[in-house]
């Protein structure tokens, strides 16, 4: 038995060799073109609805006659 698995923590992962630039096709381009289209729709929207103030009503309305 050697020492180091008697030893607490973790272990430290093997080296791994520098990962290889990722090769996109067209439709993986395309794909990430579309989402990021998406996030600037979406965030265009919520500075919109800020803008507007608060849609939420508040619910049943309580009126103060007894």
């Amino acid at each position: 038995m050697s020492s180091s698995s008697r030893q607490g923590g973790k272990l430290k992962p093997l080296k791994q060799g520098k990962k290889k630039a990722v090769e996109l096709d067209d439709a993986d381009l395309e794909f990430k073109k579309k989402q990021q289209e998406e996030a600037k729709k979406l965030k265009e929207l919520k500075e919109k609805a800020k803008q507007s103030g608060p849609l939420v009503g508040g619910g049943i309305k309580k009126s103060g006659k007894k």
